[in-house]
């Protein structure tokens, strides 16, 4: 019978990469992460590994194996699942990742409502970005994640996941409130934020790639003079006269923005939505936390300008 802890081991090297970053994941040292791997290799009596150069490729025989292991790892987490919902009360902990507006606008209610209905429910949580917490999720660091999908942007795709809408918001252009300065207050539309600096999310981000779509279809290139991934700072940089920026409605919702807004083409609205890993998708902790969210945030969330 093969060794599960192995058998992850595998798995995990075909995710991440490379020996030391599995060690570091899984807090053990490259060697040991080495030695289990060449001892599964014993096992199953084929090579596993090869070299090439400073790393290390899985061969056919490798992929065949992290294939069903994590078939095998998700039946795991299903039954774990499965005898947890026995229980009489929700417990243990589950770990949730969101991206900053929805921190801000959401989670304090949220956490406070499972607070009460679930006292024995632990939840930790952390803030990243929606590409990197699909990742990690579905690398099981974490157990449900809050992302975004921009209008005809996909979000990144990872097999074994489920997702469900939360709810959507407005996205729209904001500038310096009137009395800045003619080179903000002639601005009426996209078309014409062609000539002034901007504050936007680093490249790489959904952010960033969606807005920059919409500035080329507009007829411009951006000059990005502010990079953060800070949404709160774009406000400042907007509200204080040094920059326009994408607003999204939930960063109007815990307090309203001493900002203008203008409508983008097509008044496109975002998808937020909840990820999980399906095998654990019924179990008692991810659906209290799915509740509470759903309580909480509008499912469509609607703003005046």
């Amino acid at each position: 019978m093969l060794e599960v802890r192995r058998l992850r081991l595998l798995a995990e090297l075909a995710a991440r990469g490379t020996l030391a970053e599995v060690a570091e994941a899984l807090h053990q040292s490259p060697s040991s992460v080495s030695q289990q791997l060449g001892q599964l290799e014993r096992e199953v009596g084929v090579p596993l590994l090869t070299k090439a150069g400073r790393r290390v490729q899985l061969t056919a025989a490798a992929e065949v194996l992290v294939e069903h292991t994590t078939e095998i790892l998700a039946r795991l987490e299903a039954a774990e699942a499965a005898v947890t919902a026995l229980g009489d009360e929700t417990a243990g902990t589950v770990r949730v990742a969101v991206f900053q507006s929805v921190a801000l606008a959401y989670m304090p209610q949220a956490l406070a409502d499972l607070t009460r209905r679930h006292p024995r429910l632990r939840v930790m949580l952390s803030q990243r970005a929606p590409e990197q917490a699909l990742h990690d999720l579905a690398l099981r660091e974490l157990d449900l994640v809050v992302a975004e999908h921009y209008p005809d942007h996909g979000a990144p795709h990872f097999d074994g996941l489920d997702r469900r809408p939360l709810t959507t918001d407005r996205l729209r252009l904001a500038l310096p409130p009137r009395g800045s300065g003619a080179i903000w207050d002639d601005i009426t539309s996209l078309a014409e934020a062609g000539c002034v600096p901007w504050a936007m999310e680093p490249p790489g981000t959904a952010s960033r790639h969606w807005i920059e779509e919409q500035c080329r279809r507009a007829g411009f290139e951006p000059e990005v003079r502010y990079e953060t991934d800070d949404v709160e700072a774009h406000v400042a940089l907007v509200e204080s006269g040094n920059a326009v920026a994408l607003l999204s409605d939930l960063m109007r919702v815990r307090h309203r923005t001493a900002v203008r807004l203008i409508e983008l083409p097509g008044s496109p609205r975002r998808t937020v939505f909840t990820a999980t890993r399906t095998a654990i998708a019924d179990s008692p902790g991810i659906i209290a936390c799915r509740a509470a969210l759903a309580r909480v945030v509008p499912a469509d969330l609607v703003l005046p300008t």
